[in-house]
This record gives C-alpha cells, sequence and structure tokens, in this order.
C-alpha cells in the first residue's frame, strides 16, 4: 500500500499508511481487501452462490436443491424419498474425475501467468497432448505400465513442443502471445483431426479401443469410490501440483520466472535470461495441458476420441488460474470447486434445478475477480485522497 508521512515530536516524519486514516472494521475490511488474494478469492466465491440462490428465488426454484446436489458430490451423501440418508463414494470419484484435467490446465495458465505471459493456448496445448497420447496408445507395444507412461510422457512433451513454439515466438520475434495462442488452438485442433483419422479403424468419432495396458484405470481407487472412472491421473495431477510449486517457490529457475514476470527490463538487467524464459514458462505451460489431454483420453475413455471441436478445458483454465490467483495450491482448490459445480449438474436437473445455474456461478465469480484490481485502484485512490484532504486540514489548523 501507499505511505504518507506525519510529523513526530521530535520533527522527523514517519512513514504511515493511509489506511490509518480508517477506523475499526472499515479499515480492517480494507487491509484484508487490498493485501489478502486468497481472502478475495473466498468472497467472490460466496458472491457467485449468494447471487445464483438469488436467481433461483427469482425464477422460484427452491435453491435448496443446488446445495443439496452439491453436498452430494462433495461428500457422497444423499437423501432418497424416505428420508433417509446414503453415502455413495462414486459421487466423490466422479468429482475428482471432472476437476483433474481442470486443475491441469489452470496450472497450465497460472504458469505461464507467473512468467509475465497470458496463455490462451492450454486448449491447443490440451488437444496436442491427447493427440499424441492416443497415437502411443493404439501404435506401442502393450506393455504394463511401460504402455501408458510412455503415452504420458508423449502427451507432456506434445504440449511443451506447443507452447514452448509460441514461447520462441515470443521471444525471437515478439510475436504476440496471445494472438499465436488463439491460432494454434485451431491449428492443433484441425490437426488432430488430420491425423486422428488415418488410425485404422477409426470413424468420424472415435478410433479402435486402446489395449488395457494403455489405460490409466486403476481398480483400487475404483474400488475405493464404488465403481467411478477415478484413475492414476490423480497421482500425476497431484505431482504436478507440487512441481508446480517447488519450481515456482523454492528454485532459482522459479525466481527468474517470476523476476521476469514482474519486470523483464530489471530481471534483464539483472543478468536473466529473459528470452529464454519466456520459452521455458510457456513450454512448462504447455506440458500441463498436455498432461491434462492424457489424463482425459487415457483415463476417462477407452478409445481414442475424434474431436469435432473445442472442449473448453484450456479455456476453463484461465478462469481456475484466476480465481486460484496461479498459485499451486490456490489453482488446485479453484480445480477442484469448478469440477464440483460440472458434477453436480446432473445432479441439479434431478432436482427440477436448470444446469445452466453452475455455469452462472462460474462466470459470476470470473466477473468478480476480474473487477478485484480495479476494485483495490479504486479504494486506494480514494484513501490517497481522503489523506491528501486530511493532511490540508492539518497544515491550515
Amino acid at each position: 500500500m501507499p505511505e504518507h508521512t506525519r510529523e513526530q515530536g521530535t520533527g522527523n516524519r514517519e512513514q504511515v499508511s493511509p489506511l490509518e486514516k480508517f477506523d475499526g472494521i472499515t479499515r480492517r475490511v480494507l487491509e484484508a481487501f487490498t493485501s489478502k488474494d486468497a481472502l478475495v478469492s473466498v468472497a467472490v466465491v460466496v458472491l457467485g452462490f449468494l447471487v445464483a440462490t438469488l436467481l433461483l428465488v427469482i425464477i422460484r426454484k427452491n435453491p435448496g436443491g443446488m446445495y443439496k446436489a452439491i453436498l452430494q458430490v462433495i461428500s457422497g451423501l444423499s437423501e432418497n424419498r424416505s428420508g433417509i440418508w446414503n453415502w455413495n463414494p462414486r459421487y466423490i470419484g466422479e468429482w475428482f474425475v471432472s476437476s483433474i484435467p481442470l486443475i491441469l490446465c489452470g496450472l497450465s495458465m497460472g504458469f505461464a501467468a507467473r512468467t509475465g505471459l497470458f496463455n490462451i493456448g492450454a486448449e491447443g496445448q490440451y488437444i496436442a497432448g491427447l493427440t499424441a497420447a492416443q497415437l502411443v496408445a493404439c501404435y506401442f507395444p502393450a506393455v504394463p505400465v511401460l504402455h501408458w507412461a510412455l503415452a504420458v510422457l508423449a502427451a507432456l512433451a506434445a504440449g511443451a513442443l506447443w507452447g514452448g513454439i509460441v514461447g520462441f515466438f515470443k521471444a525471437r520475434f515478439k510475436v504476440s502471445e496471445v494472438v499465436a495462442t488463439i491460432m494454434m488452438n485451431y491449428i492443433a485442433l484441425y490437426a488432430h483431426r488430420i491425423i486422428t483419422l488415418r488410425i485404422p479403424g477409426s470413424n468420424t468419432y472415435r478410433t479402435p479401443n486402446f489395449p488395457d495396458t494403455a489405460l490409466l484405470s486403476s481398480s483400487m481407487l475404483a474400488g475405493l469410490t464404488n465403481g467411478s472412472r477415478l484413475n492414476y491421473s490423480l497421482w500425476i495431477t497431484l505431482i504436478a501440483v507440487v512441481f508446480y510449486f517447488l519450481v515456482i517457490e523454492k528454485t532459482t529457475l522459479g525466481y527468474s520466472l517470476r523476476a521476469t514476470g514482474l519486470n523483464r527490463d530489471a530481471a534483464s538487467y539483472g543478468g536473466i535470461g529473459v528470452n529464454a524464459n519466456i520459452t521455458i514458462a510457456m513450454a512448462i505451460a504447455g506440458a500441463f495441458a498436455g498432461l491434462a489431454g492424457a489424463s482425459v483420453s487415457l483415463g476417462v475413455f477407452n478409445y481414442g476420441r475424434i474431436l469435432a471441436g473445442m472442449e473448453n478445458y484450456g479455456f476453463d483454465g484461465i478462469a481456475v488460474a484466476l480465481v486460484g490467483n496461479s498459485t499451486a495450491w490456490g489453482t488446485a482448490l479453484a480445480g477442484l470447486l469448478f469440477g464440483m459445480l460440472k458434477s453436480a449438474q446432473p445432479l441439479m436437473q434431478s432436482r427440477q434445478i436448470p444446469k445452466e445455474i453452475t455455469s452462472i456461478i462460474m462466470g459470476l465469480v470470473v466477473v468478480f475477480i476480474s473487477l478485484r484490481a480495479g476494485v483495490k485502484l479504486i479504494i486506494e485512490w480514494q484513501m490517497k485522497e481522503k489523506t491528501k484532504r486530511s493532511q490540508g486540514e492539518e497544515e491550515k489548523n
């Protein structure tokens, strides 16, 4: 926060924050809002749910149906018509399945953002990873463990390559990463269709079934969650979140990436290779999105899909990263939130609640998060003006 000075008894001037002009609850709220991003994220999520509740009341629907559906997703508890509560962990497993690609695509967007880049290309990187994973699943020898491990590595490499291309052009030729990633999304989609349609036995929407050795399915996780589709990509996602945290927060590379994001000129003056960091950041961001492609293609389905259009995991990842403040654990929690809303849609419909209400909540959360920077600027400006007026009055007296 900007600081101002005040006279001390000895004639010295002491640094003082303009927040000191406020008292009590108002001051504490302003301090929290302008300094704690996590608290703001929680506040806008709560506000999004409150607005959604109000909308349901306006259209004469019982908001309790929405919250019961959410409770069922996150706890597995549901009430039957006789008023008896049952527990089915399958709902929890499916919640995680829906959340995994959102978390990974959120990490993709967030990692680039920490380097001062705006990665709109997570969707294309996701498709590149999905395509590579499906090709390895269809053509490589059916060796247990090695088969799916190679498919995951191929997806990671394909996503990294697709993101690294954009990073190279940004660093070398100053090409806007926003424009480049948007174009790369469409290149990835139609290249995916051309390549995947050439797999023998494919039709316009799917390939032949994968060998069991190529799948990420886990009998242990499926058993724990009563037959859900939860699979090994859960562990891959946990490793990705920890990797993100360690690299960004605990390594020299992470420091140089964050320095590049904060001020490229200062980073370059300090001896940091800005151009190399831009390429590396986009490649790592693409690798996260590529893993998301593998998690869906090998974990959710037992055959390869031929996409007719964007699946929007990458675009949803932008919202996830915004709500998670581009931090590792914040992005993971935001991905779980958005995954929970997506999983709750069919349950809401069964309770006569329009499933579109979840999209409204997600949209409201993103809008409120986006307004945060503007609101903070307004608050700081008001505090500055109030301080100036107070100082002017003190000088007159």
